[in-house]
């Protein structure tokens, strides 16, 4: 399934409806996927529908618990034409200024994290996001939520470029979380120089920022990406790369969700509550202490600490094969060394 159409509550048939409000950016959307799964197997029998928006739908046909697609605006009143749904599900906040979104669709239940007006679970604000949204559905549903059920299906769409590429992608929503463009190009120029085809992604906005890391990299016009994929063909690539490296961002999340080689450059935000989950293939590296600003104007210092040289070193070790990894891991332990 590659995609769903999108409805406003009205079936033709008498399934009991859930409707799981999700609305925010890409790596919002990913990480909510476990939390999604968990309320299908709650409620097994019900069209599920993810009210998300319109830019995301696309993704939402790569998750085999949805069944339709519901198009939402951060925090405005679903476009509900149905009956009332039999659940509804806040994923979006702790608070009563997304909670009433679902609520006034009048459903049977309604789970949301507690609130003045709002029974629920507790919010803790040090929890990782991933967890966060499992424990509501699994407190709330009585339902056992694997926060490592990340995967999204292979998009159906034909990939802008080949399997294997390394992706460099050097954008992020705000200039706190975005390394500098001269540091990426020296990495992408690392990745050249080991005989890797380089690709360099990017949003419609970022197209000028990713030519220029290309340029500086001695990469080809062909090898920009950016503004040229739609969010299906993104992942699709991202599914068929051989490494990842990038920031905090949405395309770190894609590589978790297929699983590929990737390092994350993490500044203002800790990875105890954004990162990749705790697999072999996914490399963090952060020098903060979770006090930065993520929207921040300027770029964060403990992201500006990330070297060009630890993230080449990060890269040659994922890139290595495995057999060479497992030994220079065990010759490390045989050191006394904790560093792996």
């Amino acid at each position: 399934m590659s995609g769903l159409r999108g409805h406003n509550g009205r079936f033709d048939d008498d399934r009991p409806v859930a409707v799981v409000l999700r609305p925010l950016g890409l790596g919002d959307l990913l990480t909510g996927v476990p939390a999604i799964r968990a309320v299908r197997a709650a409620v097994p029998g019900h069209r599920l529908v993810l009210a998300t928006t319109t830019a995301l739908a696309p993704l939402a046909g790569l998750v085999d618990a949805v069944d339709e697609v519901l198009p939402a605006r951060e925090l405005e009143p679903l476009d509900w034409a149905g009956p009332p749904p039999e659940l509804a599900v806040d994923l979006h906040g702790k608070g009563p200024a997304s909670h009433v979104v679902v609520a006034d669709l009048h459903p049977a239940r309604l789970l949301t994290f507690a609130s003045p007006g709002y029974p629920g679970p507790t919010w803790y604000p040090d929890e990782h996001e991933v967890r966060r949204w499992c424990r509501l559905v699994a407190e709330g549903l009585g339902v056992d939520a694997d926060p490592d059920a990340l995967d999204l299906a292979v998009p159906d769409v034909p990939a802008p470029a080949p399997a294997g590429v390394a992706l460099v992608h050097p954008g992020a929503a705000f200039p706190a979380r975005r390394w500098p463009p001269d540091r990426f190009a020296a990495v992408a120029r690392h990745l050249a120089a080991a005989g890797l085809d380089v690709r360099v992604t990017g949003g419609p906005a970022e197209v000028v920022l990713a030519r220029s890391v290309a340029q500086a990299a001695g990469l080809g016009e062909e090898a920009v990406l950016a503004g040229r994929t739609t969010t299906l063909e993104l992942a699709a690539v991202v599914a068929g790369a051989r490494v990842v490296v990038s920031g905090d961002t949405g395309t770190a999340h894609l590589a978790s969700a297929y699983r590929r080689p990737s390092v994350v450059l993490f500044g203002p935000v800790s990875p105890a509550l954004w990162g990749p989950p705790p697999r072999p293939q996914h490399v963090v590296l952060w020098h903060g202490d979770g006090t930065g600003d993520p929207w921040g104007t300027q770029l964060d210092p403990a992201l500006a600490r990330i070297t060009v040289a630890e993230v080449t070193a990060a890269l040659d070790d994922l890139l290595q094969p495995r057999w060479r990894r497992a030994s220079k891991r065990t010759v490390c332990r045989s050191a006394g060394s904790t560093a792996e």
